[in-house]
């Protein structure tokens, strides 16, 4: 057994509810693992720990060190099997694969008309919740049982199920065909973020748009439409056309309104949708939705069963994104900080857990909270949490504004004796990522003049830097920029002295 398969058994102890470790212990009492002590107090020795210990669980156990591998094999699995069984009437596909298994009993000792009725409640089952994979599956054993004892009066139902089959293949076809785009346009935004240039977009309309407007959602199932809006989604997302992506995410929000007895069957498309949702809400700046889809979601979580660790994690993840938004919106930095110790607590507690990609995304918010705040010191402690991982390919562009933002911060700082240095670095970064367009390229420039410019012509250097970014604004591909820095808020700001917070609520105000 390798290390990280042993220490998978200590994440897994670790990870289990309190009515799971005691279902656990009643589970373990009426088998005849009980009768083995050492099998109990490797459970107990391994629930004790923070970190996993070899040498401490041996001497707590008295388990032999050759023993030890098979001895956390068993308990793995013995682990999952009472935690199948614990869930197994609370979760729909769980249940229907336990049918399915009583069914393949049945079928096994001669008992083919009960294994017939099995199956038909496995699959009814099945088809309510959308899981047409599971389905046919059934189907194909359906007709297994029943080319064993046909007669003619069977032939109609032979008839069926060969329908039902091809019906079942062409929804699965379809669902696979559309969850492939989607996840490869999720894997897009993670490398790219937004397209950044007229190339970019050829790209992904000329690899993207005939594949999807080959779907039509007209008599398509929930399961089939869940995977189209979101594929629509995350093209519209990847290209800035947020109006678009507004009406496909609302509509996958809206297939849950429909059918909220799945929510909890699918919670996890349920809780991506309304975080894209607000995400594009954040973008377009309408601070009232963003903050009654907030309140909506948290009104809907205690709702969803059984409330799994991932659950947990994706709602989190989702929530305090959304929360740090609305204050960015708002200009509220001083009451956004105070998040900074949720996002801190949820990522010690579940950070393992959690991407790459969310712990960056998670850290680059808060650097630009304290930015806002004008606690610059705190925004560059964030953001070496972002520059220090060594893999510039994933989320470039984050990577690179989290570089810019660092700059500007430590200018703001007053550590400016290395700024020189760290302008080249950047510079050296920016263009190795292939990502110097024209606002980083102003940024950098403005940063490189500023240990030779004197005070009196400071603010005649940050109004020819306004100038010249204040029309990337609504460039198609320049603009990109401002989603993950508000420098034209910033350089107002420091033009008209005044907060940062205040420009936003003079800006934006009016909209809220």
């Amino acid at each position: 057994m390798a290390i990280g398969r042993q220490e998978a058994v200590f994440e897994l102890v670790r990870g289990l509810s309190k009515a799971e470790k005691r279902n656990f212990k009643l589970f373990a009492a009426r088998s005849e693992a009980h009768r083995e002590s050492k099998f109990i107090a490797l459970f107990d020795a391994l629930d004790t720990l923070d970190e996993y210990d070899e040498a401490k669980v041996l001497k707590k156990t008295g388990i032999r060190k050759e023993q030890l591998p098979n001895m956390k094999s068993y308990l793995y699995r013995q682990i999952l099997v009472s935690v199948r069984l614990l869930n197994v009437q609370h979760i729909g596909v769980m249940e229907v694969r336990q049918m399915i298994d009583f069914a393949r009993i049945l079928y096994d000792k001669n008992m083919f008309r009960q294994a017939l009725q099995m199956l038909d409640r496995a699959k009814r089952l099945a088809l309510e919740l959308q899981n047409f994979t599971l389905a046919l599956e059934i189907v194909e054993f359906e007709k297994r049982v029943e080319s064993l004892h046909m007669n003619r009066s069977a032939t109609g139902r032979a008839a069926s199920l060969s329908e039902q089959a091809e019906t079942l293949a062409k929804r699965i076809a379809n669902i696979n065909g559309l969850s492939n785009l989607s996840v490869q346009l999720y894997s897009l935004n993670l490398q790219l973020g937004y397209v950044r240039s007229e190339k970019d977009r050829k790209l992904v309309t000329d690899f993207f748009k005939t594949r999807l407007d080959a779907y039509d959602d007209r008599g398509m199932s929930f399961h089939e439409r869940l995977y189209l809006y979101q594929a629509r989604m995350g093209y519209s997302y990847i290209r800035y056309d947020f109006a678009v992506c507004y009406r496909y995410a609302l509509r996958l929000v809206g297939l849950f309104d429909e059918r909220p007895d799945l929510i909890s069957v699918y919670y996890d498309h349920y809780v991506r949708a309304v975080s894209r949702l607000l995400d594009v809400l954040f973008m377009t700046r309408r601070h009232d939705q963003m903050v009654w889809g907030i309140e909506k979601l948290e009104r809907e979580l205690p709702k969803i069963r059984p409330m799994t660790d991932h659950l947990i994690i994706i709602s989190n993840l989702c929530l305090l994104q959304a929360k740090i938004n609305v204050h960015f919106l708002e200009g509220s930095f001083a009451e956004g900080v105070q998040l900074a110790a949720q996002v801190d607590d949820f990522l010690n507690e579940y950070g393992r857990n959690v991407d790459e990609h969310y712990r960056m995304l998670l850290s680059y918010k808060i650097a630009c909270l304290y930015f806002g705040n004008g606690e610059y010191k705190k925004c560059i402690n964030y953001l070496h949490t972002i520059i220090s991982i060594p893999n510039p390919q994933f989320r470039r562009d984050l990577q690179v504004f989290a570089r810019i933002l660092h700059l500007i911060a430590s200018y703001e700082a007053g550590d400016d004796y290395s700024l020189e240095y760290q302008i080249k670095s950047v510079y050296a970064f920016v263009v190795k990522t292939n990502d110097m367009h024209a606002v980083q390229h102003e940024i950098i420039t403005f940063l490189k003049r500023i240990p030779h410019t004197y005070a009196s012509d400071f603010k005649g250097e940050l109004t020819r830097l306004y100038e010249h970014l204040k029309p990337f604004e609504s460039h198609p591909y320049e603009r990109r920029p401002f989603f993950y820095l508000d420098i034209i808020s910033w350089l107002e700001s420091k033009i008209q002295d005044i907060p940062i917070a205040e420009i936003i609520r003079q800006k934006y105000g009016r909209r809220m």
